[in-house]
């Protein structure tokens, strides 16, 4: 079955949802940016006064949460973990980097 094939009402709807996930997929980006903007800043912080990159306490009580707001929303709490997991594992990279010295501000890619 190709586009054409598709009755017209039912391509309206089709367009009309996929702009509505195009808008969320972007507000998501956006979100992601503000807060990794917000995790470099603390990043800063814990090189300046030589805290650890990681916080395993925090990253628990994290997840613990994440997963009871996935619940409370009718998302899947395995999959909000994972993604959960996947961005503090891109922050611990980036406290790194930054202890480390290799300060990427100058070139905020949002990250």
């Amino acid at each position: 079955m190709t586009t054409s094939d598709i009755d017209e009402s039912v391509q309206a709807e089709l367009t009309r949802l996929r702009e509505s996930i195009d808008n969320i997929d972007a507000a998501v980006v956006h979100m992601l940016a503000e807060r990794f903007k917000c995790t470099q800043q603390v990043g800063h912080l814990k090189a300046a006064h030589h805290l650890p990159p990681a916080d395993p306490a925090r990253e628990s009580r994290q997840i613990t949460r994440l997963r009871q707001l996935a619940e409370s929303a009718n998302l899947d709490p395995a999959f909000a973990e994972k993604l959960l997991t996947f961005i503090i594992a891109e922050v611990i990279r980036h406290h790194e980097t930054i202890a480390g010295g290799s300060d990427s501000r100058s070139s905020d890619d949002g990250s």
